[in-house]
Formats: structure tokens, sequence, C-alpha cells
């Protein structure tokens, strides 16, 4: 930050648009903005998930995340501006064959849950997709570097081993997902 904000509110947003990390404006409801959100809210996900106690792995991963999200924000507040790269990718591939190695090859589709952590885990998942997706729509109108979008996809595969592991973890198993036809022959 070249200064620091001594005073929250400004007043600049009252007619409907915010500032940008180059200074330009642009609508609130802008693709761009939607992505900033998204990625924002996806980091506020994760900080309520690691206050929860969780493996040391998923934990220092996550942490970093965090750091990394923050990353990738300013990179869309910045358009043309370049932060995370390919090495970021490789390094969620690399956490994510680890975690996965020990658990138990998946046959059927699971449901978000099996515990609370899970839980949270799986809705920062969710979140993490809905901001692939407004990265995705941002990039169909301006440009935004394939290491952001790989990210945010990888990402979200990880944070699906996340839950398993972190069920594993506390014992439980993962929740299966029953086809209507096997749940209504119980």
């Amino acid at each position: 930050m070249g200064h620091r904000l001594s005073k929250i509110y400004t007043r600049t947003g009252d007619d409907g648009s915010t500032g940008l990390g180059d200074g330009s404006r642009t609508g609130k409801d802008s693709p761009r903005i939607e992505a900033i959100g998204a990625v924002d809210e996806l980091n506020s996900h994760l900080g309520l998930l690691l206050a929860e106690d969780l493996p040391p792995a998923v934990h220092q991963c996550l942490t970093r995340v965090q750091h990394e999200l923050f990353d990738l924000g300013a990179e869309l507040s910045v358009p043309g501006r370049a932060t995370l790269g390919e090495a970021q990718v490789a390094r969620l591939e690399q956490v994510l064959d680890q975690l996965n190695a020990p658990l138990p090859p998946l046959r059927e589709f699971i449901l978000p849950g099996g515990s609370r952590r899970a839980g949270l885990c799986h809705v920062a998942r969710a979140v993490c997709r809905r901001a692939e997706r407004r990265v995705v729509s941002l990039h169909r109108a301006e440009e935004v570097a394939a290491p952001v979008r790989r990210y945010l996809n990888r990402l979200s595969d990880l944070l699906f081993v996340m839950c398993r592991t972190i069920n594993q973890h506390l014992g439980h198993g993962d929740v299966l997902w029953q086809p209507a036809g096997a749940r209504d022959r119980r």
C-alpha cells in the first residue's frame, strides 16, 4: 500500500463506482468487481475455516493460500498486472497429490458434510467455484492471465480433497450420495 488509510469512508463510491488499483474507476457491478468480490468472499470463508482446529498440512496450506488470494485480488484490481504464476499452481497440485494419496478412492459422489469443519471447507469450495466463474466471465470481456484461472480451478479441487482429509482426520467417513432410486428402496 502506497499510503495507509486513516479515514475508512471516502464517499467516492456513493455514485455506484469504485476505484481500481491503477487509479481508474469502474462500476461496483462490473465483471472485474464481481470477480474481486468473489475472491474476497472466498478468502473470508477460508479465514472462518482457519479458525477451526485443522490437520497441520491443511492449516499450513490454507494460510499460504489466503496470502496468494490477496495477491490474486491485487492482480485483478490492477488490469494488466501479473502476480500469480505457474509456480503457485504447481504448488497447489503438489499439495493436492499429497493430501489425496492416503484417501480411499472415490466410487460415489459425496455430499457436503460429515463434520462442521468439512462442511465449512465445502462452502469454501463452492465459493471458490463461483470466484472461478466470475473470473472466467471477466476474461470473456478483458484479458485475465491464465495462471489466475488455473489457480482457482486447482484450488477448488484442493478444497474438495481437503474436505475429505478433514473428515478422515476426525474419523468421519465421506457422506455418500444416494440417488433417488437407491434412497427410495430403503
